[in-house]
């Protein structure tokens, strides 16, 4: 920072333009805040606080070079989605505000949920419309009335949401946006989407791009009456930090909303460098987004910008040039606020102008800041719906609520209205906190959140039944009969366990999750099927260190359909909530299953095998499946490439969505000709590629020889190669390279088990070479991969 005093410009005319210009005014390296257009209270406030008159984009960029101003902040969305931020930028003032592309974020409502879903952010579901006939069918086909939200897509001054009772509202509130054009443009295009329960968070947070600076959590009072009754406002008030947002719940939100938005932006080519307010739903599935606005907000602004102990030029200049890491940000301990909203009679509707405002004896620790107000001939008058916000701190929420109310009390001009039970759903929250027991979810373990989990998951598991099981879940232990699946006292039971390792880590990180439970189930299904064995049922172990409910429906969802794949029924699992073990957001994965097979068909058969009669054949594997997932994002690393960047290989993916393609699963392929007594050895292609699993399954004194141009080695093997210049011996000893099943049958069956095996899973079958006697005394040359360098060169 400069020694000599320098310039600062708001751009704005609100109660949020003026908190900022009074918190940037008390950084001693300011020397003057220009306001453009600014109010009364930026006009007659502070010596360091100027009023521009200047409206237009490209002058205030002119006028911000000509007066030495070293940074720009934007208040208002309408500037910022019209691209001021790249205004200022092209006359090389550092500027606080998204670009307008950037800003799409809050300017096109049908953006934002669109790259929500993209990213896998916890939002209400949603579909967007530009027909309104369209629209109508969905809202009559999908929705009861009360239950859904009807939102025109662009900027609408923040009137733009309906919440109809009925479907009778609905639909003429729909032809009220789309026919009528009751929000102008904003609402040629509209978003209809589920309505969700729960109490409301303001995040705001400062970011350029990369680093998140959130505030504390606010939260704001709509209605404009007490009680939270009458017609929806701008906002009648604020208090932060607001109790209900937890840290536990900050945590989350950072990680599943605040970051994948940041990360987002930055990876499609709209970095956002100002402030990302999340406007959040605390559901009891977890925070849920409503909207984002790409500015501060108003009246949040108000309540949080005094609890900011750091200096806020530093923080918003940092920000504006992509230093951010290299602040230390600290705001105010055991600090509340509240902000009261004085408005004038008749707001939200029409209201007259020009009251005289007298504002009276104030606490030292209340700020009045102005939003409709103007100073004329010497007087304070009112210009507009929300007039003033008072705004005071104290050492707890309800000193500060206290001393605004009593402030506002103060402040005198006709007809002025506000509320005086701001912060009472807080105050509420931390009475009923108070007087309560200590239970176990104080120690971050939810019994709530398992038992829905239960519920949300009892069809998927369902789904599942088959002989010998009803898949009935919530009981102590699950039951499989075996004699209801056909089988008799010549059995044998064949368990399995595994779970999918380091693949864990991309479903993490990518906020994909809806099939790594397929992966779950593969392993062990394919791992009990390669005994002979008919998998009959299987049991999940899910440990987390804070339940998310949805996360953990969609794994489940992927070990349901797993099990419909394999034919097995799931009849049960574990979770395990335990705070401290597993990093916030992580959770592990473990899976264990029960197949059965006739004494008569266990394999492998070692003393059928034949090295002069018998041969190999292969089933090709999905991808990579689960194994060598540690090499994978090493060398995804080394390219310099993330997760949510275009798949090299194929360009409809990204990286992370292709490297998580499921593994695939060959049990109801493969179960017809093993009963046919065809199959006399089979190995599971899992970590330790060929050289390590096809060893596995034959007698000593054999090994293989294997034809590598029998195959073409997929795509992603090609580039996993080629990134980390792997040799082909290394590739056969960690991948699958293309082949996720191994087979030895007699030549002269050979013809046979492809043909059914090509009717039952449309996918070919490789012939990929032959048995060889070998010198057990030799190591290493078990499996020789013949012409490889020629099949797998890059």
């Amino acid at each position: 920072m400069a020694a000599n005093p320098l310039n600062v410009l708001v751009v704005g005319s609100g109660g949020r333009e003026h908190a900022l210009a009074w918190g940037l005014a008390r950084s001693s390296s300011v020397g003057t805040v220009f306001v453009a257009p600014g109010n009364g209270g930026t006009e007659s406030g502070s010596s360091k606080i100027v009023n521009v008159a200047i409206t237009d984009h490209s002058e205030l960029a002119s006028f911000a070079r000509d007066n030495s101003v070293f940074l720009a902040v934007i208040g208002p969305e309408q500037p910022l989605v019209d691209g001021i931020a790249d205004k200022f930028a092209k006359v090389g003032v550092p500027v606080f505000g998204p670009s307008g592309k950037a800003a799409r974020i809050e300017g096109s409502k049908a953006f934002s949920k669109d790259f929500m879903k993209r990213h896998n952010i916890p939002t209400a579901r949603y579909e967007i419309f530009t027909n309104i006939h369209a629209a109508q069918d969905h809202i009559r086909k999908t929705y009861k009335g009360g239950d859904l939200v009807i939102k025109a897509s662009g900027l609408a001054a923040g009137k733009g949401v309906l919440l109809p009772d009925t479907i009778e509202e609905a639909l003429e509130g729909l032809a009220s946006i789309m026919v009528s054009k009751e929000f102008g443009s904003a609402g040629e295009e509209v978003v209809i989407e589920e309505r969700l329960e729960g109490e409301e968070v303001s995040v705001l947070t400062v970011t350029d791009g990369y680093t998140i600076i959130p505030f504390p959590g606010a939260q704001d009072h709509k209605r404009i009456f007490e009680g939270d009754k009458g017609p929806n406002t701008g906002g009648m008030g604020a208090y932060a930090p607001a109790p209900i947002y937890t840290k536990s719940l900050q945590e989350i939100v950072y990680r599943t909303v605040l970051k994948p938005t940041v990360d987002g932006l930055r990876r499609e080519g709209s970095p956002f460098v100002g402030c990302l307010y999340a406007g959040l739903i605390l559901t009891k599935n977890g925070p849920k987004v409503l909207e984002y606005n790409c500015r501060f907000g108003d009246p949040e602004t108000q309540a949080v910008i005094p609890l900011l102990q750091s200096d806020l030029v530093d923080l918003l200049l940092a920000a504006a040039e992509h230093r951010l890491d290299s602040v230390n940000v600290e705001f105010k301990e055991g600090i509340s606020s509240a902000t009261v909203v004085l408005a004038s009679p008749g707001y939200p509707g029409s209201y007259p102008k020009g009251s005289v405002i007298t504002i009276g004896s104030l606490a030292s620790d209340v700020t009045v800041f102005h939003a409709g107000t103007t100073f004329t001939n010497g007087k304070l008058l009112t210009s507009g719906g929300r007039v003033l916000a008072v705004t005071a701190v104290g050492p707890s929420l309800e000193n500060a609520i206290k001393a605004a109310v009593d402030a506002a009390g103060h402040i005198s001009f006709s007809g002025a209205q506000y509320r005086r039970d701001i912060g009472h759903r807080a105050l509420a929250y931390q009475k009923a906190e108070e007087g309560s027991s200590v239970t176990y979810a104080d120690a971050g373990v939810s019994i709530d959140a398992g038992n829905l989990l239960v519920d949300k998951i009892k069809p998927l598991v369902k789904a599942t039944r088959r002989s010998g099981a009803d898949a009935v879940i919530g009981g102590f232990g699950g039951v499989f009969d075996l004699s209801a699946a056909g089988y008799s006292s010549d059995t044998l039971l064949v368990s399995g366990t595994d779970g999918v390792g380091t693949k864990l880590k991309i479903a993490h990180e990518t906020g994909l999750h809806k099939t790594i439970g397929v992966d779950l189930v593969a392993m062990s299904v394919n791992d009990v099927l390669v005994q002979g064995a008919e998998p009959l049922l299987f049991l999940d172990y899910y440990a987390c260190s804070k339940l998310e409910v949805d996360v953990a429906k969609d794994v489940v969802a992927g070990i349901a359909d797993g099990c419909i794949q394999s034919g097995c029924a799931l009849i049960g699992g574990e979770t395990a909530e335990m705070p401290g073990m597993y990093s916030p957001g992580d959770y592990d994965l473990a899976g264990f299953v029960v197949g059965a097979v006739k004494k008569d068909r266990l394999l492998p058969r070692l003393d059928d095998i034949n090295v002069e009669t018998d041969v190999l054949l292969g089933l090709p594997s999905s991808g990579i499946h689960s194994n060598g997932y540690s090499l994978v994002r090493h060398l995804v690393k080394m390219s310099g490439l993330s997760f949510q960047s275009t798949c090299p290989w194929d360009s409809t993916k990204t990286l992370g969505e292709s490297l998580l393609t499921p593994t695939r699963i060959y049990v109801k392929e493969l179960l017809p000709v093993l009963n046919q007594g065809l199959i006399k050895a089979l190995s599971h292609i899992t970590g330790g590629g060929f050289t390590e699993n096809i060893p596995r399954c034959l007698p000593d004194g054999v090994g293989v020889e294997i034809d590598a141009t029998a195959w073409s080695l997929p795509a992603v093997f090609r580039w996993l190669k080629a990134q980390g210049n792997i040799s082909a011996s290394e590739m056969a000893r960690t991948f699958n390279c293309g082949v996720g099943m191994v087979l030895v049958v007699a030549e002269k069956d050979a013809d046979s088990v492809v043909r059914q095996l090509v009717e039952a899973s449309g996918q070919p079958v490789v012939r990929m070479g032959k048995l060889v006697a070998h010198d057990s005394s030799r190591q290493g040359d078990r499996v020789r991969l013949h012409r490889v360098e020629e099949a797998w060169s890059a």
